[in-house]
Order: structure tokens, then C-alpha cells, then sequence
């Protein structure tokens, strides 16, 4: 299966990563971009699956967060231990601990964990959000 068109054979380009897997971006905007094979930055993803629905919970919206973030990992060639940095957003200090239990199952047991920046801010675009995670991948990491 392609992702990107256009790609066929061509290795080391800059690449929009777009998988069907999840739900498409909310606006005009890539939910990750792979520069010239080695880097891949994720856009936010917010708890929304791909049939648009969205857990009333955080752990539940923060898992899904990384369910969508290993789908553009994988169609980008990547893997989760290729995560470098993960950058979470939470609406309210009661779900940290609920993001961070997802975020440790997420990792998992990794000897060099990625680094990690956690802040709370005051919303997102819609009030059913809760959370939000970007990462940045490297393929030289792992």
C-alpha cells in the first residue's frame, strides 16, 4: 500500500504522513512529516478515533492519542522506539496522572526512555478534548 503519492521508489524525499487508518486532519495540516528519511515529526493528535468517536475519559482519550501516533509511526516506516521527544498537552491537573499512566504503558520498559514535556493548558479547539500528544521520531534512535 502506498501513503504517499507519487513515492514509488523514491526513499529520501520529504513526505507528508497521512494514514487511513486514523481520522483525517481537522484542518489543513499533515498529521506528520517524514524529512528526507531519518526524522518524523507528528502533529498533535488529539483522543478522536477513526469512526470520530472520542472517550469521555483522559486515560482513555491519551491511549488513543498513541494508538493513532503508532499508526503514523508505522505508515512512515517508524517504530515507538524511534520516539525521541514526546510533547503532551492536559486541560486540567487532575489528568496527569491519567496521561501518564498511558504514556508509560505507551513506552513501555525502554533502557533510554523518550524525553518528555507535559503542560497544562487552558483548551483545545473543541471542550470534549482532553489531551493532546506530539512526538518526534529519529531513525537512528532505539
Amino acid at each position: 500500500m502506498r501513503i504517499f503519492p507519487g513515492d514509488e521508489g523514491v526513499e529520501n524525499m520529504t513526505k507528508a504522513v497521512n494514514p487511513p487508518q486514523i481520522h483525517s486532519p481537522f484542518a489543513n495540516y499533515s498529521h506528520a512529516i517524514r524529512t528526507e528519511g531519518a526524522m518524523l515529526f507528528v502533529s498533535g493528535q488529539l483522543g478522536v478515533a477513526a469512526d470520530g468517536s472520542i472517550p469521555e475519559c483522559a486515560r482513555g482519550q491519551a491511549e488513543q492519542c498513541f494508538a493513532n501516533i503508532t499508526e503514523i509511526l508505522a505508515a512512515a516506516g517508524f517504530e515507538t522506539g524511534h520516539v525521541a521527544r514526546i510533547n503532551a498537552f492536559v486541560t486540567d491537573r487532575r489528568y496527569l496522572r491519567d496521561y501518564m499512566a498511558a504514556r508509560d504503558a505507551w513506552v513501555g520498559p525502554a533502557a533510554f526512555p523518550p524525553a518528555s514535556t507535559l503542560v497544562i493548558v487552558a483548551g483545545f479547539a473543541r471542550p470534549e478534548f482532553k489531551v493532546e500528544v506530539e512526538v518526534t521520531a529519529c531513525l537512528g534512535r532505539q
